[in-house]
């Protein structure tokens, strides 16, 4: 199954999103050879399925700026160079949920094109911008022309489990974007990057926001582009390998001396996942992480997040006769959240 890829967010093991939504206001369509521009595909084989994106090339030896939902629960990632045809591996270097801004490393690149920046804090409204991308997921960029609509807009965006996320200070554009465009560039009229596109879906829409598309500013993209290259992990970005658990889980709840409290049901494991060698099975109820309350799956990521493939962590849960458990877990290597 192939998800054309726009927005969406993960659980710890499985992904959610799902073809996208899109939005149809541009004035041009045409297919286009842009240079620095690359095609993303990712393999997500927890949930049997495949996905496409767009992605920008950043140095000729093959950093790549994307989206984050872009690589979002990709078990393994392949870049292809649309002039060429020449297709890489890439890694995950580092990503930010928060601002949806991802950067990969090409395997064994060098001598690559790559985008021209342009600056992004000179918007005006109504200039004309080109946004580019692989609108559909088919591997030809697109290119749709349209104008500015909106500077510095805030949407929150909301996935189908109930969490949300607000992208700040977004370029509002009526240039036709598509799934398969996020993380692909907007170009201002001398082909410069002014922002990175992005697109709603079904998985994870804009709440009351117009039809209109969104792109993150491209000063803002570069300076986490920046944090992660420098290595530098924060509450909003994560550097490296993703801790994996190997639970698939639904928000649910439990009582404790009659009271009722959230917790996450295990809908799912992994075989030979760490949950599995704990014993967790289908149907019980995770209740912690080191000590801290699980009440949601955007909880249960954002505990496990800061850690690293090789921690180990405290796992608390109710299995299905109402007994507790507390195990030491060594966390495993997984897709980016």
């Amino acid at each position: 199954m192939m998800k054309k890829r726009a927005l969406a967010l993960m659980v710890v093991a499985a992904a959610l999103g799902a073809a996208g939504v899109g939005i149809a206001h541009a004035r041009t369509s045409r297919s286009i050879a842009q240079t620095g521009v690359v095609v993303v595909n990712t393999n997500l084989a927890y949930q049997n399925a495949a996905a496409a994106g767009t992605g920008m090339v950043l140095t000729p030896n093959g950093e790549v700026l994307t989206n984050n939902h872009v690589i979002r629960g990709a078990t393994t990632i392949r870049v292809v160079i649309p002039q060429t045809g020449k297709t890489y591996s890439a890694r995950v270097v580092g990503y930010s949920i928060s601002a949806d801004v991802a950067v990969l490393q090409l395997k064994n690149a060098s001598g690559l094109a790559t985008i021209s920046l342009g600056d992004s804090t000179k918007l005006e409204l109504g200039q004309t911008v080109t946004a580019v991308g692989n609108a559909g997921g088919t591997g030809t960029l697109i290119a749709t022309t349209g104008t500015v609509t909106g500077i510095n807009r805030n949407i929150t965006v909301s996935d189908d489990q109930g969490g949300t996320v607000q992208l700040n200070g977004l370029i509002e554009t009526d240039a036709s974007l598509h799934p398969g465009d996020s993380g692909g560039p907007l170009l201002d009229s001398n082909g410069r990057v002014i922002g990175m596109d992005s697109a709603a879906s079904a998985g994870f829409s804009f709440q009351g926001a117009p039809s209109d598309g969104y792109a993150i500013p491209i000063a803002r993209a570069t300076s986490i582009v920046k944090q992660i290259l420098a290595g530098h992990t924060s509450a909003q970005v994560h550097i490296g390998g993703t801790a994996f658990l190997g639970v698939q889980v639904q928000t649910s709840g439990y009582f404790v001396n009659g009271a009722y409290k959230a917790g996450e049901l295990v809908m799912g494991v992994v075989p030979g996942s760490p949950t599995a060698k704990a014993g967790i099975t289908a149907g019980v109820v995770i209740t912690a992480v080191n000590g801290h309350a699980v009440a949601s799956q955007a909880a249960l990521v954002a505990l496990l997040l800061p850690h690293h493939p090789g921690d180990t962590i405290t796992l608390s849960w109710i299995d299905r006769a109402s007994a507790t458990h507390q195990a030491s877990v060594t966390l495993a290597s997984g897709p980016p959240q």
